[in-house]
């Protein structure tokens, strides 16, 4: 399970959400949920009152899915120490959060959104950490923004591609590797649309001249096939007004998400990646595997001590070396 937001960002949610009614939040965060799900964007956002219980909601699950996203970045590129960052289509500033935890190294920040009242609830959370409350958050639409933005070593766009038709999304994506000096991180949710849009934009940018970073170990298309599709999961503490908030009796939720890293510099080393969870016998671990040769089923014996250790340490979404693959089991 991952940890949860900072406590620095728990503090100022928590602060902000005194003497607020938990009725009138989790009846907002009902509807804005709704809204989403259906494919709205944040326009429903109307208020600071919706904006605070969209945060209370959202960014534990989106700041854990971003969170995983750059640890599988740091993985392909431990060297990678990015010293200037854009959040595009920001919202309460959760992406800048995950990646200033993520690089220490990251010393700008350049956020834009087009809610007003999502902006003024990230200039006010961000007030707590000294060096998020440096960064540069703009009320303006991502593409408006990008033209006159300064590049950055990373750029970031979570949950906001879906958002935009498919003419709106090549032209964005376009605009974000141009503003990139290294590397790009899209991430949508982990449902069969979710998947189709990073798998279009990835093979845009990979004709672009881009490297696929993450998750992938290839720059070929994706080898599975429909009804199976590319997305993990990240489990994540849920605190008690989390809890009240999302009307939930579970002390954990699993977000699901698809994504893509891609980078103007090929990783050193490419690692397979676990693409589902390991099932496991008394007698073997199995595990369907994404390879750079294409898909494998993985099948390690209990024999084989060294190699089973390492294989029950395997979860979903892991990047592991696989030293044997085949496509059935022993």
């Amino acid at each position: 399970m991952t940890p949860g937001l900072p406590t620095d960002l728990l503090a100022a949610l928590d602060r902000l959400s005194e003497g607020v009614s938990r009725a009138e939040l989790a009846q907002r965060a009902s509807a804005i949920s709704e809204t989403y799900r259906a494919g709205g964007g944040s326009a429903i956002i109307k208020n600071e009152t919706d904006a605070l219980a969209y945060a209370l909601v959202r960014m534990p699950a989106t700041h854990a899915a971003v969170a995983a996203c750059l640890a599988a970045l740091q993985t392909a590129r431990p060297d990678f120490a990015p010293q200037s960052m854009i959040d595009v289509g920001a919202g309460p500033g959760t992406a800048t959060w995950a990646a200033s935890d993520a690089f220490p190294s990251l010393e700008t920040f350049a956020l834009a959104d087009t809610n007003e009242n999502l902006r003024a609830l990230a200039l006010e959370l961000i007030r707590s950490n000294d060096r998020l409350r440096r960064g540069d958050y703009r009320l303006s639409s991502a593409r408006a923004f990008l033209n006159g933005a300064a590049d950055a070593d990373l750029v970031v766009a979570s949950y906001v591609v879906g958002e935009l038709d498919e003419a709106e999304r090549a032209a964005l994506v376009d605009l974000m590797w141009r503003r990139s000096r290294d590397a790009l991180l899209i991430v949508e949710p982990g449902t069969p649309a979710g998947y189709a849009r990073i798998i279009a934009l990835r093979a845009q940018l990979i004709a672009e001249g881009a490297h696929v970073i993450a998750p992938c170990p290839h720059d070929s298309g994706c080898p599975l096939l429909a009804p199976d599709w590319c997305h993990f999961a990240q489990r994540l503490p849920r605190s008690r007004a989390h809890k009240q908030l999302k009307r939930a009796d579970v002390p954990f939720e699993d977000e699901k998400f698809s994504y893509v890293v891609l980078s103007r510099v090929a990783a050193d080393k490419r690692l397979a990646r676990v693409l589902s969870p390991p099932s496991q016998s008394k007698a073997a671990i199995a595990a369907k595997l994404c390879t750079t040769n294409g898909l494998a089923l993985e099948t390690v014996q209990r024999r084989d001590k060294d190699a089973y250790a390492k294989a029950r340490r395997w979860r979903w979404g892991d990047a592991v070396a696989s030293w044997r693959t085949s496509n059935a089991s022993d």
